[in-house]
């Protein structure tokens, strides 16, 4: 994979095509702290889609942003270009220099490009390694980039074969089987914390997909009372549903504090929705009881100066992956080796295809440019054939066309068989100067 330190080495490739990149940063190249403040919500993806597409070395964007990971898949002409346009977005996007975050960066280029696509999709560079949940993240993220008119034919066909691998693998290895949610990963965490649910009472906040996926966790056990809060009261009436829990509005979230034993927390929040100085009035109502605080969202919804009040357990997102990554990996050696044969199986077919359609045109112009000089020049001698019969003038036809047949034949198998690799390009660049195609 390609690493920033080896950017100088890479910029060779400046000379080359138009190219897939994605560059980006996750919750493992640099501290929570700082991740949280490059993700993007669905509701400005748009927003972030026309700003990165509009940028001068640009000519496609997608935008990937989860609780654990900030992308931008991009088609540029040039990848040096291109790695300062994504860089200053994520950079504005952040309210940071680009100095302060550059070490933290990744960025991979053409193949190594599709081969972390592919491994994203199928669930290899999860921290919950083969959970499901990216793949819906992944269709969203190139949902909303077609409809924002933001990518072409490169991303999609990248993003559209992913998507293909993704259900290969997970069809063809059991590397999903068994794997939980991030949803029941958050209520394993959480029950290492307790006795037991039973007889506990729960405060889920939020109810997007992280929230359901909590919220059908909790049914499976047998709390004493779970409560939903949502700014959209709606929304949280149909996850209380689910649990025969209790809904509450948004502004109750300090007042039911006072009494629940649990705080599970995964809004899509852009600041703290509860700060070190409420959670302090709510212990000292509390009498010394203690609460357990799970705070998965990105950006955190609880300050994390939270922690140091006496009685307060808080674990967050990081508490999350750092508790699920190794378990994660148990069992499963054999199911990723399998997952990442066939992704490189894949690669490699998805290459070829990209290549063979890109020399497709060329071999198209040259056999049309051979064929108009074969026609201008029948049509040159047209004087001197009028005198031969319609045998005789199909036998002049299949002589001039398979005399043209026999001299594209050689070039047009050597362009094919070599196209994607560099030689391929330089056969391409020399039919092209030669021909003035």
């Amino acid at each position: 994979m390609l690493e920033i330190a080896h950017l100088g080495e890479e910029l060779v490739k400046d000379c080359h095509s138009l190219s897939l990149v994605v560059i980006g940063v996750n919750n493992r190249t640099m501290p929570l702290e700082l991740f949280e403040r490059f993700v993007i919500s669905e509701d400005a993806i748009p927003k972030a889609l026309a700003d990165v597409h509009a940028r001068r070395n640009i000519s496609e964007a997608l935008v990937l942003s989860t609780c654990n990971r900030t992308e931008v898949y991009v088609y540029a002409e040039k990848f040096h270009g291109a790695y300062q346009d994504v860089r200053d977005f994520l950079a504005e996007t952040a309210g940071l220099a680009p100095e302060e975050f550059n070490d933290y960066l990744y960025a991979h280029y053409e193949d190594e490009a599709i081969q972390h696509l592919f491994s994203v999709t199928c669930g290899l560079d999860s921290a919950i390694v083969g959970e499901n949940e990216v793949v819906h993240q992944i269709k969203i993220a190139w949902e909303l980039a077609r409809e924002e008119d933001s990518c072409g034919p490169v991303v999609n066909s990248a993003f559209r074969r992913a998507l293909e691998v993704g259900k290969k693998v997970r069809t063809e290895t059991s590397i999903s089987k068994n794997t939980l949610a991030i949803g029941q990963a958050c209520i394993e965490m959480a029950k290492r914390h307790l006795d037991d649910f039973k007889n506990q009472e729960i405060l889920v906040v939020g109810a997007g997909e992280i929230g359901e996926g909590i919220a059908k966790a909790l049914s499976e056990l047998q709390a004493e009372h779970i409560y939903f809060a949502n700014r959209n009261f709606d929304r949280a009436e149909e996850l209380a549903d689910l649990v025969n829990g209790q809904s509450i509005p948004f502004e109750e979230i300090e007042k039911t504090l006072e009494r629940v034993d649990v705080l599970i927390s995964s809004t899509a929040a852009s600041s703290v929705v509860l700060s070190q100085s409420q959670l302090i009035k709510i212990m000292n109502i509390r009498n010394g009881r203690k609460l357990l605080i799970v705070d998965i969202a990105v950006p955190r919804d609880v300050d994390p100066a939270v922690a140091q009040i006496e009685n307060v357990t808080l674990l967050d997102i990081d508490a999350l992956w750092s508790f699920h990554s190794q378990t994660s990996l148990t069992g499963k050696e054999a199911e990723i080796g399998k997952a990442k044969t066939i992704i490189i199986e894949e690669i490699s077919r998805f290459l070829e295809q990209q290549s063979a359609r890109k020399v497709a045109p060329l071999i198209s112009e040259f056999r049309e440019g051979a064929e108009e000089i074969r026609q201008i020049e029948l049509k040159r001698f047209e004087a001197r054939l009028a005198g031969f019969t319609d045998e005789q003038r199909d036998i002049i036809e299949a002589l001039t066309q398979g005399i043209l047949g026999k001299i594209l034949h050689d070039p047009t198998i050597s362009l094919n068989e070599a196209a994607g690799s560099p030689r391929g390009e330089r056969l391409a660049d020399a039919l092209r100067e030669l021909f003035n195609l």
